[in-house]
């Protein structure tokens, strides 16, 4: 199934241009201004590609009265394998050098996201357990990496601080306890998700038959997870989170949790290796 791109891709890739070009790609200048060329972007290692909706917008803001043409070999979500041709570009010289650095920047690392969210869902697939990343992505591109989690068949978290609650340590400390910061949720917004986060068994047995929606475990064992599952008894969603990895996600996914978080999936991502080489005509 192909999954919708966000609605800001657009403005996205225009900034990314911005922050490159700047003031106008002087190197660039270097090339005849009707100079007509070829390139293609070529896959160096294989993986899940991510962020075409991006880089084919960034190539195209940057057409003016010269065409340039896109043709792409694959669709977001696929998997591609060291040696084959992502795209091909048609069209203005000095067009398709200006864009590739914005373009490669997208598609790398979109394609990192996606790879190891793709990795990760895999491990577990035998389970009903759903992998879910977090707020942990870079500035200005969480739509974007959220987009390509969802690509590589994981599953998002709340979007950012505003569209559900997620009360942790500290917000428990400052509102005197657990029960006073359920209730003042509530009270502020009834139709917010409210997720709590608890350290130990004890913590969680108060959260039990509260108006929560979610119980995060925070960095428990194995063996408090299990007692966990065993007293929520199906009451609660169970979200699992803290240094997980390959191993440890499917041991926790196997006990029977609803949700493991993994900042992983966008922050310790590596790009997925590409390359765009230029032929002229």
């Amino acid at each position: 199934m192909q999954i919708k791109p966000p609605s800001d891709v657009d403005k996205i890739a225009n900034t990314a241009l911005s922050e490159d070009i700047g003031s106008g790609d002087i190197t660039a200048l270097l090339i005849d201004s009707k100079a007509e060329a070829t390139a293609e972007i070529i896959v160096k290692e294989t993986g899940i590609i991510c962020g075409i909706p991006y880089a084919e917008s960034a190539f195209r803001q940057l057409q003016s009265q010269n065409f340039l043409s896109l043709e792409w070999l694959f669709n977001d979500g696929d998997e591609v394998a060291q040696g084959q041709t992502l795209a091909r570009i048609r069209g203005n010289a000095r067009q398709i050098v200006s864009g590739e650095r914005t373009a490669l920047n997208f598609l790398q690392t979109l394609s990192g996201t996606a790879t190891k969210s793709h990795y990760f869902s895999n491990l577990i697939k035998h389970t009903a357990t759903q992998i879910l990343d977090t707020r942990k992505t870079l500035p200005g591109l969480r739509n974007a990496q959220k987009y390509a989690v969802r690509v590589g068949g994981c599953c998002n978290h709340r979007q950012g601080l505003y569209d559900a609650f997620l009360i942790k340590e500290n917000h428990i400390a400052a509102c005197g306890g657990i029960e006073s910061a359920i209730a003042k949720a509530k009270t502020l917004d009834p139709n917010k998700t409210i997720e709590i986060e608890v350290q130990n068994i004890n913590e969680l047995t108060q959260v039990l038959n509260s108006e929560a929606d979610t119980v995060m475990l925070d960095n428990f064992d194995l063996s408090a997870i299990k007692e966990a599952v065993r007293l929520n008894d199906g009451q609660l969603s169970l979200e699992v989170s803290g240094n997980i990895d390959e191993t440890s996600l499917i041991t926790i996914a196997e006990v029977g949790v609803d949700y493991i978080s993994v900042g992983g999936l966008t922050k310790n991502i590596q790009a997925l290796d590409l390359s765009l080489l230029f032929f002229n005509k």
